[in-house]
């Protein structure tokens, strides 16, 4: 498939040449020969990036467009332990953020959320999910197009995935009822794809110092 001349793509709306993503379309697809190491703790937790959790800690993870936007939603919230993120949902172990913006390893930008369900529970992580992005666009929010930016959840229990589909009808109807006529695309996925850290500096970016305003996400409106 050809790539336009210039490209607009990833987390970070890098601008990349049409010669260093075809170049990275066709040899991209091996990944890291071992995860991503994220150093240190939490920018604004200061608790750990990696299990294990403490005891009574549950699991929720997310894709709602830019990963940077994602993750700024949920990781200060009381309840929520930690958060990280990273790629899921392809077929390449380990990739790097570069070969994820080709769309050719298939993965998707996602947010992990580490939260304690007697302080925050699952439904109102979801409450945040429906109601911040655009639910109804197929691999795109705002100007970050591409199958990195798919709306996903992704069940760590079956319960979450009961609790998902039944927030999913729930929200459709919230939309009927704003005019919105598109269905909602995401998927929700149960069990849940393998998680791939993303690399250091993409961790908690918006609370890092010098990191830049930017949110791609498109909220509809709609309330759940």
């Amino acid at each position: 498939k050809p790539l336009p001349d210039r490209i607009v793509q990833g987390a970070d709306c890098k601008v990349q040449s049409a010669p260093v993503l075809a170049k990275l379309a066709m040899g991209g697809t091996s990944g890291r020969e071992q995860p991503k190491p994220a150093k240190g703790k939490h920018v604004v937790k200061g608790t750990p990036l990696y299990p294990p959790w403490p005891q009574g800690m549950e699991e929720a993870m997310f894709g709602m467009g830019c990963f940077w936007c994602t993750e700024n939603i949920f990781m200060r919230l009381n309840g929520v332990y930690s958060t990280q993120v990273g790629y899921a949902g392809g077929k390449t172990p380990n990739p790097t953020y570069e070969q994820v913006c080709t769309g050719s390893t298939g993965h998707n930008e996602v947010c992990r959320v580490i939260f304690d369900p007697n302080v925050v529970p699952y439904e109102q992580l979801l409450k945040l999910f429906w109601e911040k992005h655009d639910p109804t666009t197929p691999n795109r929010q705002g100007n970050d197009r591409g199958t990195q930016y798919r709306s996903g959840i992704y069940c760590h229990t079956a319960a979450q995935a009961v609790t998902a589909e039944e927030t999913k009808a729930r929200f459709e109807e919230a939309l009927k009822k704003k005019g919105r006529a598109q269905p909602i695309c995401t998927e929700i996925v149960f069990p849940p794809p393998t998680f791939h850290y993303a690399e250091e500096y993409h961790q908690q970016y918006d609370a890092r110092p010098g990191s830049r305003s930017y949110c791609g996400l498109q909220p509809t409106g709609a309330r759940l």
